[in-house]
């Protein structure tokens, strides 16, 4: 069985840094891509960044040059590190395979991220 626990989410004020966390079971991040995905009030969820087994980095537009995302394969987690965040990035974070993601399967509770202006 699949579970993701996000965490370290926050309330942090524009221009700040918050990195979340996502620890898997079930999953074996070395064979499978992971993204973070991130859902604002009122908007559809949406895909921010994915890494996969092969260590290929993408990012939505909007994140490029201000998020990383990282696994540590060891400890099955995958991390996202957030620099220079804007009230725009406030949203519920969550971490999925994106084959999943795409099935709505195994979602978390996510971590809620607040930015303020």
């Amino acid at each position: 069985q699949v579970q993701l626990v996000e965490s370290g989410g926050g309330l942090v004020q524009a221009g700040g840094s918050l990195r979340l966390s996502c620890a898997a079971s079930g999953i074996t991040f070395s064979i499978n891509h992971m993204g973070w995905y991130r859902q604002a009030p009122g908007k559809q969820r949406e895909l921010v960044a994915s890494i996969s087994s092969a260590d290929r980095r993408n990012y939505a537009d909007s994140v490029k040059g201000r998020f990383t995302i990282s696994t540590d394969n060891a400890k099955n987690t995958v991390h996202l590190q957030m620099n220079s965040l804007k009230p725009e990035d406030t949203a519920v974070y969550y971490c999925n395979v994106p084959i999943y993601a795409t099935l709505n399967k195994y979602w978390g509770q996510g971590t809620q991220v607040t930015v303020s202006s």
